[in-house]
């Protein structure tokens, strides 16, 4: 079980391998972070915020957590509004 409640139908390919990628990253927090957020959000990502969020899957997983939960700022490479969105959606309440 991968935790998405969210049905890769209706979605292009891209979009697809993202959306698996977010629920199979290895670090279950992180399934969490970037599943949920890719639940509610990958249909809706533009060109340029998909490029983003694929090399966020290139992270390695406690780089990004400590990035993603303020223990540690953003590399510049990735410190982008892309972030900044995926930052405040762990932020708020969304069922964890």
């Amino acid at each position: 079980m991968t935790g998405s409640t969210r049905s890769s139908g209706g979605l292009d390919d891209r979009r697809k391998r993202l959306l698996f990628r977010c629920w199979h990253r290895g670090t279950r927090e992180m399934d969490l972070i970037l599943g949920r957020f890719a639940d509610a959000e990958i249909a809706n990502l533009s060109d340029e915020e998909l490029t983003q969020f694929e090399y966020l899957m290139d992270v390695p997983d406690p780089d990004l957590y400590a990035a993603l939960t303020g223990h540690m700022p953003p590399a510049p490479e990735y410190a982008n509004r892309l972030f900044d969105r995926i930052q405040s959606f762990r932020s708020s309440d969304h069922g964890a």
